[in-house]
Parts: C-alpha cells; sequence; structure tokens
C-alpha cells in the first residue's frame, strides 16, 4: 500500500492553536473592557477568566506527547549449524596460526568463567579457517542477521514494510556505504519518504539511543511506525592478536539481531504489549579515563581491536550511580522521591558517606541488565540491591546466547515473557549501557499479562523450560 508523504512537523492542531492565541486573548481583553464599561453584573467579570481556564486547559489536554507503543519485538534464532561450543571455538583458535599457548590458554579461562554455555553462536564468516574478515563477507553476515528477524517482526504485527515511517538500525563496529539502513530499505522496497538513520560506533547501548531518537520522530509524527533493528557485525570486530585486553570480545560477543516495532497510533493500544514511560540518557565521555576504558585501537603489532581496560568496571558503577538518582526522581514514587532527593543533596554538600541507592522495588518489577558476563550482572545487581530472581534474566541469557551487543535486552525481554512473568501494569527496566561510557534506561509498562503463546514463538521456543539453571 502506498504511504502518504508525512512532513516532520508537529501536530498540525498544535500549530493552529498558537495561530489563535493572540487574537483570543485580545478579544476577551475586548470583552473584558465592554463589561466594565457597561457596568455589567460582577458575574458577567468572570466570562473572560473562565474562557482563559477553559483555554487553557484545551491547551494542556492538547499538547501532551503523543504516546508511543511497543507493538512487537522480535529475536533471531539462528541456525543451529552456526552453534560454537567452547570445546569448538578453542580448537578453531588453536588452528590460527596467530594466537600464542598464553593468549588460548586466556581466552579458554575467560570463556569457562564467563557462565557462558555451549549453545551460543557465531556468523558463517567466523567458523572458516582462517575466519573472513572482509566487506563482502560481513554484509553476507548483515543480510543473515536483518532479514529473518525483520520478516518475522511484520509477521507478527501485520504492518507492512510500506507502512514504516521512520526506520533506525544500529550497529556499532559496521558501517558499510551505502549505510545498512539502506540495505534494508532497499531489501524490502521501502517507501522514498521514510525517514531512515543509521547508528554506528554507539556501543551496547545503542538500542535504547534507537528507542529515543523513534521517539523524538514519533512526537513528530502521527498515526505513524517507527522500526529499530540492533545487532553487531562480529566478522569485523574479530581480533586476531596477542593483547589480552582485545581477546575478551572473541570470548564473550555472539550472534544475535532484534527488531522492534513502536507505533503512536492512539487505536493500536489495545494489540500492543507496552507502552514507553520513561527513557534516559547520560554519559561520561568527558572523563578521560572513563573515555579510554572500552575503545577501538591497534594494538602494537597494528593489529585493530576492542580493547575493554581492568577499570571498566568501576567506570560502569560511576556512570550507573550518576543515572539511578535521575532514575529515581523519574519513576519512584512520591515517599522515595523525597527521600531520594534528599541523599542526593547531601552527596552535593558534604561529599562523602556511602552511595545512596533507592529502592525501585515500588516502581519497576522486571529487569534487563547488560549481559557482558555472569560477574558482570551480579556486581550490577549488588549494586543496584536486586535479588536473585530479578538477575535472572541477564544470566540466562548470557548462558544460553553469549552477549549479543545492545539486541541482548530484547532477549532478555523475550525469557521474561516466555516465562509468563510479565503482568499487566508491570514495569521492565531496560539498562543499557555501553561505551562512551553511555547508560540509558529504558522504562516500558506492560499493557496485558504474557500469554502462553510466548513460549512458543522466540528465541526461547525450543530450551524455556530448561530454565533458571543453577549456575552458583
Amino acid at each position: 500500500m502506498e504511504g502518504n508523504s508525512k512532513p516532520l512537523v508537529d501536530q498540525p492542531w498544535k500549530s493552529q492553536l498558537h495561530l489563535f492565541k493572540l487574537p483570543f486573548f485580545l478579544l476577551l481583553i475586548a470583552a473584558e473592557a465592554y463589561i466594565t464599561i457597561k457596568r455589567w453584573q460582577p458575574m458577567f467579570q468572570l466570562l473572560p477568566v473562565l474562557c482563559i481556564l477553559i483555554y487553557l486547559a484545551i491547551q494542556h489536554y492538547l499538547s501532551r506527547p503523543l504516546p508511543v507503543y511497543l507493538l512487537d519485538f522480535s529475536c533471531l534464532r539462528p541456525p543451529r549449524h552456526h552453534r560454537i561450543p567452547t570445546s569448538a571455538f578453542l580448537e578453531h583458535a588453536t588452528l590460527h596460526n596467530y594466537f600464542d599457548k598464553d593468549s588460548l590458554e586466556f581466552m579458554s579461562k575467560i570463556i569457562t568463567l564467563s557462565g557462558q554455555g555451549e549453545e551460543t553462536y557465531l556468523p558463517t564468516p567466523l567458523h572458516y579457517f582462517p575466519p573472513k574478515t572482509g566487506l563482502r563477507d560481513s554484509i553476507g553476515e548483515a543480510h543473515s542477521l536483518f532479514f529473518p528477524v525483520i520478516d518475522d517482526l511484520f509477521s507478527k504485527t501485520r504492518v507492512t514494510p510500506r507502512d514504516v515511517d521512520v526506520l533506525i538500525v544500529n550497529c556499532s563496529g559496521f558501517c558499510p556505504s551505502p549505510s545498512l539502513s539502506s540495505i534494508i530499505v532497499n531489501r524490502y522496497a521501502m517507501r522514498d519518504d521514510i525517514r531512515s538513520f543509521n547508528l554506528s560506533g554507539m556501543g551496547c547501548s545503542a538500542g535504547a539511543i534507537g528507542i529515543d531518537v523513534a521517539r523524538t520522530l514519533l512526537r513528530k509524527r502521527e498515526n505513524s511506525y517507527a522500526v529499530i533493528v540492533s545487532t553487531e557485525i562480529l566478522s569485523t570486530g574479530w581480533y586476531a592478536g596477542k593483547d589480552r585486553r582485545k581477546l575478551l570480545l572473541n570470548c564473550l560477543f555472539r550472534m544475535g539481531c532484534s527488531a522492534v516495532m513502536l507505533t503512536n497510533k492512539r487505536e493500536k493500544k489495545s494489540s500492543s504489549k507496552y507502552r514507553l514511560a520513561k527513557l534516559l540518557r547520560t554519559q561520561r565521555a568527558f572523563d578521560d579515563k572513563a573515555y579510554r576504558s572500552a575503545i577501538r585501537e591497534e594494538d602494537s603489532e597494528g593489529i585493530t581491536g576492542f580493547t575493554l581496560e581492568r577499570g571498566l568496571l568501576q567506570v560502569a558503577a560511576d556512570t550507573l550511580h550518576d543515572n539511578v538518582f535521575s532514575l529515581g526522581l523519574s519513576v519512584l514514587p512520591l515517599r522515595e522521591k523525597i527521600i531520594c532527593g534528599f541523599h542526593l543533596l547531601a552527596s552535593k554538600l558534604f561529599k562523602k558517606g556511602d552511595q545512596y541507592v533507592p529502592d525501585f522495588s515500588s516502581a519497576i518489577q522486571h529487569y534487563c541488565l547488560p549481559a557482558s558476563g555472569k560477574a558482570v550482572v551480579r556486581e550490577i545487581g549488588k549494586g543496584l540491591k536486586m535479588r536473585k530472581e530479578e538477575m535472572e534474566a541477564a544470566l540466562m541469557t548470557f548462558q544460553r546466547f553469549g552477549n549479543q551487543s545492545s539486541s541482548s535486552m530484547w532477549y532478555q525481554m523475550a525469557y521474561m515473557e516466555a516465562k509468563r512473568k510479565v503482568k499487566e501494569g508491570d514495569r521492565v527496566c531496560q539498562l543499557a549501557m555501553g561505551s562512551g561510557p553511555k547508560c540509558n534506561p529504558v522504562v516500558w509498562e506492560s499493557l496485558r499479562d504474557s500469554s502462553v503463546d510466548e513460549a512458543k514463538k522466540g528465541p526461547w521456543f525450543d530450551c524455556i523450560g530448561r530454565y533458571p539453571l543453577n549456575d552458583d
């Protein structure tokens, strides 16, 4: 179906309301003057005031931002032939002549301690000897990620490609020309007026940034759909050197892709899963130490890789702490907001004492955390005083699929839905953290209970009954 071109402007009624503002108030002033001159009864003096109150009420009602609903989402379930057990990964690494004995032992230790399972996936280019990391191979990898998950999303939502008004693709390490978003527009013959964006270099938090961009555009365009695709192209990020700080990505990052359908159509509320309740963005790129804690660079031999410094966890903790207060003041009940504000003021005045962590249990029921390994998830959970059950989705997602960068949040959401944990009215916080460093929590309010059918579809369809595992 052909879509009509929709200019990127505020809702037309909003601009029309502003056009009538000056004539309206001039008319009221004239009416007030006339009533005064004619010396009408005092009750007539209230008519202009009443008109002003009615006008302000109408303006407030019409000026509310358009709601943003999550219609549905899809997560890629890679084919079985992409599976890479730990033994196979280490055997392949041994056959590559650029890894020495120390590097192999280090990678074996990292994978073993991380909590990663035996059913994670690597893309086709990384199953070759040596791995194929050329442009053609990476574009082929992108095709294998994008098209199955986007096809599934259109099938679930019954939205056609030509209905889509906004397309956002985030992939940190691969930026071809034409862009990844153009590849999707070309494949699905989308409209010529679609607003397409390609976010690169934004790290594991880029999925939340994509949601933020979509939210901004949906508040400007009525009756619109937005698709956000999140993934990472691993063939371009493969590191073939000996720097241990760069070998971590080889060990932890695995294949994954998600696609999300958002809309601002009010009539779609009944068929949507969630409503976007809150989204915050903070970063610490202004701090040199934080900025360099996770960075893509060359090693001493000129081999490019992504460095993760030892102080990364502390940087993440500082970034998270800065964000927690802002989130608390946004979503907590009044009593907790007062306590949170008091501690924030005290920390600014005295600059000492233990760091206060708000009690989010009254405002948020479920969490999706950065799935960067068992130790990282537990450290974040400890910092936020979470219960074991609240860390379950992140731990099980990493065990089953590994670190899937920005798409991991949606695999965790799929886990909670498959377990039927999410009930109507519950709030789910996706705590997206990534290089920069950035911390971008997204809070969704559930519009319905998770259905029985969720366990029969999605990435967990044939294994959800095995979880949670006892990983202690």
